[in-house]
């Protein structure tokens, strides 16, 4: 049981690589040391016996078919447990996992992006600490060993077809460092592009499922911008936006240090200019809403991360102007107001955003739903008829109908972070495809799993 108490412990793990012991021989130790554990005991030993509580089991079709497609979204885990989002809920995250392994049932679990988290890491923390994204996704993995470990039971069975979608928070994780802490998941990604993915379930070619952020102004792939300071960086502004975030949380901060400088827009000014004073706009929103301790011009922000190696102030991301009405500049980001229509071609975005819109609605959960529409239900390119996106944290369902007059279902599979604000949290959906039966029809349903209660949140369904 000693042995078995180390796991996931800093301490132990340092005194295995004193040792000469690698962190990856560690995970693989101490998972084989959870498995004898296990072994002594009852299933129930880590989660509820809920085979036999009389409650809802989502997981459960009354058949003997295994058709069940789980999707899963917004885990958000981190490599130090003192900033992570995602902590209280980790034995939750495990407990559902365990009842997921266990069904009959589940022929699919999808993880619709932002299951690590390389982006919400206080600006002044040095994201790789002196090594590499390696190193970096492997701390995660044993931060959240237990986690991880579920997930490669899952895996390794091989009853159950994993697949993980990119989202932004780990967006420029490359395929190779979460195969080396997943082995054998699937990747659902764009080809050639890092940070993307739409995922169709296997014989369910009318099923989307992406993380959302594709179509975010602050949170899609940037490769246009900062090609001089960072050449080869896909990294977006939302990223210096969460860092700052990170470092709000972690210093408590109720009133900033330092005044926003104001920016006084040239009515007469071009189009380029009037965008500009909206990408502003979000900057002052944001330095509002997360004020830090720290001055604008101090150099705060550690990157290491993606092509940046400078480390950056605040005021390198604000436009500002020297005199009102003056031309409004940026350092970072110089240009990117100019870029998005190009930033969305290469980011294979099917329906073109205007700039202004995208902009506008950098902060908005609803615009993240409308994009299923946009993109898929009103385009006449597209023949899904039920998308799934995480991205925003807000779960819900909405039904609409498509151009061709056909009925179509949104849902978003909200988040597993410890404290979604104004949204409940640990959120997920199922969905039972339709049989052969020309008047059946594909149920989608909405889940929560707060205090390891499940409840149904919504719940449709649709011919596909």
């Amino acid at each position: 049981m000693k042995l078995s108490a180390e796991i996931g412990n800093p301490k132990a793990e340092n005194s295995f690589k004193k040792k000469g012991i690698s962190r990856r021989d560690f995970m693989k130790f101490s998972a084989t040391t959870t498995a004898a554990v296990m072994s002594m005991g009852p299933a129930c030993l880590l989660t509820s016996c809920y085979q036999g509580d009389g409650g809802l089991d989502p997981f459960n079709n009354g058949s003997n078919e295994r058709d069940l497609i789980v999707v899963i979204s917004d885990l958000h885990l981190g490599a130090d447990i003192s900033y992570t989002e995602t902590k209280d809920n980790l034995i939750p995250l495990e407990n559902f996992l365990k009842r997921v392994e266990d069904s009959t049932n589940v022929k699919e679990l999808v993880i619709a992006g932002d299951l690590l988290d390389e982006w919400f890491v206080p600006a002044t923390v040095d994201t790789y600490q002196g090594y590499d994204q390696f190193d970096f996704v492997e701390r995660i993995a044993v931060t959240n060993k237990r986690v991880f470990d579920a997930f490669n039971r899952i895996i390794t069975a091989g009853k159950i077809l994993v697949t993980y979608v990119p989202g932004n928070h780990d967006l420029t994780i490359t395929d190779a460092n979460v195969e080396n802490v997943l082995p054998g998941i699937n990747q659902a990604r764009d080809a050639g592009l890092l940070g993307l993915g739409t995922y169709s379930p296997v014989g369910q070619p009318k099923i989307a499922i992406e993380h959302g952020h594709r179509y975010n102004f602050f949170c899609s792939p940037d490769p246009i911008s900062n090609q001089v300071a960072a050449p080869g960086t896909i990294l977006p502004p939302g990223y210096f936006f969460t860092r700052i975030a990170a470092l709000h949380v972690v210093q408590n901060c109720k009133s900033g240090a330092d005044v926003i400088p104001l920016v006084i827009p040239d009515p007469a000014g071009t189009d380029s200019q009037t965008l500009l004073y909206k990408y502003w706009v979000k900057w002052a929103w944001t330095l509002k809403a997360f004020p830090i301790k720290n001055l604008f011009n101090e150099s705060i922000i550690v990157t290491n991360v993606n092509k940046f190696t400078v480390t950056y102030k605040v005021e390198d991301l604000l436009p500002s102007q020297a005199v009102a009405k003056g031309v409004i500049l940026v350092n970072l980001f110089n240009g990117i107001q100019d870029n998005w229509a190009a930033r969305c071609l290469l980011n294979n975005v099917p329906v073109p955003i205007p700039t202004a819109e995208a902009i506008d609605n950098v902060i908005s959960a609803s615009q993240t739903d409308s994009m299923a529409v946009t993109q898929y239900f009103m385009n006449p390119a597209s023949d899904k008829k039920l998308v799934v996106f995480g991205h925003s944290h807000v779960p819900k369902m909405n039904v609409s109908t498509s151009d061709k007059g056909e009925k179509t279902v949104y849902v978003n599979s909200g988040t597993w972070i410890d404290h979604n604000p104004d949204n409940v949290t640990m959120t997920f959906v199922v969905i039972t495809p339709q049989r052969a039966d020309e008047n059946s029809q594909t149920a989608v349903k909405l889940y929560n799993f707060e205090n390891e209660d499940v409840t149904e949140m919504a719940k449709d369904s649709v011919r596909l």
